[in-house]
């Protein structure tokens, strides 16, 4: 007998060992190329990643789609989104049709949830839509981004039922198990960095202001101002008691009506900053019973720390215009309201492997004795599996926005603290789109894009006027400062 043991042991030990790179080992070298500007070798890397067997891969195409469009490659940032995109609508087709098949976590259980295919986090889902519509925007596609738009909200309706179903079904199994659904405590788990105040505010770990924003923007420039308001109006729900979300709600009708302001083109800045976060491994003590009584098992979960140095964006200025910004959308917040959503399920099927752990532990005990037992824990220690920590890097870590009627002309414009955030701005068109994606120690403007004429205006003076309400619309603390007499450098 002791020889098979100690074969299985032996074998087991081996297989503990035999580790692959991490999602976020194999991305840092590419992200460090993005923040240090140099985004041709970034994407390079990632059309390296994406070659041969991992060509359809789910989460190396979303990040090689978001670097792509950080480099304002929009039609290849389109086709890498697509790719990922075929990924999870498979995966919605099937929790609509056979929502059981995504609950099954076997291969979990023995394996650790690494091993599971990946499916993107719901949040990540939404946003490919949401990127998709936001690169249509940049090619001047409204017509297409509609239909990605349409699909975000049909996706989250998807997401939500589905997520309903997976919680009760998982309560089920724990009952049929006699496990009793809950938190367990988790020795060692920095539970703070799921339960502090900003997390806890978050409707749900998927939804986020800024798609409802977009999806309002879209359709007021494709003058659908009953399409818009919805929109509008999940932003605010989702991001309550900002001025700029609220002042797109209840602008509109003057913004799409007779009354709207002429000779001035209504511009909306979508700034984002820094990178998504990374989930990190960590491993916890976990009691398991035996016939000996309680034996502890080190098990490793996943953890996101919240990001002290991600960057706030007040303003930007144009000219000697100040307008003020709003954040709207902070990734890493949402996901670690995803992790503390998934935390449960993950605490199940962990349990479920420390039991099995634990029984080798226990028969060890039994018949090697001391140094078995020895065997055995250094056994149950080596084949825990790291955490997963696949997460869609590239995101941004933050998302601000902001909204103003500027006379058309050319700004100097600026983001006040960051000494590379500084471009030329030609403002024109009806209504217009500046993206821009500031990293640490590189800020990258995106194409800026304009829809429609903005049409006649009765005289300079009234445009001034204009551009000031709307800037004290936007934020009861803050107008926008222009000089009084002063024409715009458009106007010069």
């Amino acid at each position: 007998m002791r020889p098979t043991i100690y074969s299985a042991v032996f074998l087991s030990l081996l297989g503990g060992c035999a580790t692959g790179p991490t999602h976020d080992s194999r991305l840092a070298n590419t992200i460090t190329a993005t923040n240090q500007g140099d985004i041709t070798a970034a994407i390079d890397q990632l059309q390296h990643h994406t070659s041969g067997a991992l060509s359809s891969d789910l989460l190396l195409n979303l990040e090689k789609g978001e670097t792509l469009r950080i480099g304002s490659r929009y039609k290849e940032s389109l086709s890498a989104f697509e790719i990922a995109d075929r990924k999870v609508s498979q995966w919605e087709a099937t929790a609509k049709s056979n929502p059981a098949q995504l609950m099954g976590h076997v291969g979990a259980i023995f394996a650790g949830d690494s091993s599971r295919e990946y499916e993107g986090q719901d949040y990540e889902k939404v946003m490919l839509t949401t990127r998709m519509a936001m690169d249509r925007v940049s090619l001047g596609d409204l017509d297409t981004a509609r239909v990605d738009i349409k699909r975000t909200h049909e996706r989250e309706a998807v997401i939500a039922q589905f997520r309903a179903r997976e919680t009760a079904a998982a309560e089920q199994e724990a009952r049929d198990k006699g496990v009793r659904p809950g938190a367990k405590e988790l020795n060692g788990y920095p539970v703070e960095t799921l339960n502090d105040p900003e997390v806890l505010k978050l409707k749900n770990g998927f939804q986020n202001a800024l798609s409802h924003y977009l999806s309002g923007f879209v359709y007021e420039a494709l003058n659908e101002p009953g399409l818009a308001a919805p929109g509008y109006r999940k932003a605010i729900e989702l991001r309550p008691d900002l001025p700029v979300l609220e002042e797109g709600l209840r602008g509109l009708d003057s913004r799409t009506g007779f009354s709207r302001r002429k000779g001035a083109t209504d511009v909306l800045f979508i700034i984002e900053s820094g990178n998504a976060p990374a989930r990190r491994s960590q491993k916890v003590s976990f009691p398991v019973p035996t016939n000996k009584g309680l034996i502890t098992v080190s098990l490793a979960f996943p953890v996101i720390f919240p990001d002290r140095e991600a960057l706030s964006i007040n303003q930007l200025n144009l000219g000697s215009m100040t307008v003020p910004t709003a954040l709207v959308t902070d990734f890493n917040v949402m996901a670690r309201k995803a992790l503390k959503d998934e935390l449960p399920g993950m605490q199940l099927r962990s349990a479920a492997r420390a039991v099995g752990k634990g029984l080798l532990q226990d028969q060890a005990n039994k018949q090697l004795g001391a140094f078995g037992g020895l065997i055995g824990n250094m056994v149950a220690t080596a084949t825990e599996p790291e955490a997963d920590d696949r997460l869609w890097r590239a995101l941004p870590g933050r998302v601000f926005i902001a909204r103003a009627f500027v006379p058309p002309g050319e700004y100097d414009m600026r983001i006040p603290g960051q000494p590379d955030a500084g471009k030329k701005l030609a403002v024109s068109g009806r209504y217009m789109v500046v993206p821009v994606r500031m990293l640490r120690n590189k800020t990258y403007f995106g194409e800026s894009v304009q829809f429609g004429e903005a049409g006649a205006v009765a005289s300079a003076g009234d445009a001034t006027k204009d551009l000031s309400a709307t800037a004290a619309a936007s934020s009861p603390l803050r107008k926008v400062a222009l000089q009084p007499g002063a024409a715009s450098p458009g106007q010069k």
